[in-house]
């Protein structure tokens, strides 16, 4: 399994099982029919968008609601983008080249990113998870529909042949922690400045539902 030439895969810094993982999936998409190859790429950049879709069909629900509802649908999405950020910074620190350059036989769905597009963690995965969470945090009705989209999302990555499976677990995990966590830090000064806000007339249609 994950073999090349009966030799177990030997990647630097990256887990055996993760670069071997990361083969057996990979040649196994390649066996799929093309209309599930061609709904795993599009899907890999339109998930996270519908996650996005619903938090905002969160923000105009949450327009009938408290002050704090609406302020926790503000936060939860800057918790998601937060996470993206500090994804972004580890991924520039640690560097992790590309399953798809390390491996540039593999039959990939997506094309490889450039060059200093590194693979650790995925931000895909990142940002899906955080926005899970956020949906979450918002809408707990919508909960297991985010959670199934995230994990798609993720999985979808190592799918399509641009990341290792340790890169997506790895995000997934960073957005599921500090998107919460930034949301949650920033809901107690945020809810007082809804409720002033709401008293305006230039910003009270955003935040709140006419009556």
């Amino acid at each position: 399994m994950g073999d090349i030439g009966g030799t177990p895969v030997r990647v630097e810094d990256v887990p055996d099982v993760s670069a071997e993982w990361y083969l057996d999936v990979v040649e196994f998409a390649h066996g799929t029919p093309h209309w599930v190859r061609w709904l795993m790429e599009v899907g890999t950049e339109a998930l996270p968008v519908l996650l996005a879709a619903l938090l905002v069909f969160a923000w105009w629900r949450a327009r009938r609601g408290t002050d704090r509802a609406m302020a926790l649908t503000l936060v939860a999405p800057a918790g998601a983008v937060a996470a993206y950020v500090v994804s972004e910074i580890l991924k520039t620190g640690v560097r992790q080249e590309r399953p798809c350059r390390i491996f540039p036989d593999a039959a990939t769905i997506a094309p490889c990113p450039e060059v200093g597009d590194w693979s650790l963690p995925s931000n895909h995965a990142t940002l899906a998870a955080g926005a899970a969470i956020a949906v979450i945090l918002v809408w707990r009705a919508m909960a297991v529909p985010a959670l199934l989209m995230a994990g798609l999302a993720a999985f979808s990555r190592v799918f399509v042949g641009v990341h290792y499976p340790h890169d997506v677990v790895a995000g997934a995990l960073l957005g599921a922690v500090v998107a919460p966590l930034v949301a949650l830090l920033l809901l107690r000064p945020v809810t007082p400045l809804v409720t002033r806000l709401r008293g305006t007339r230039a910003l009270a249609p955003l935040l709140r539902a006419p009556r």
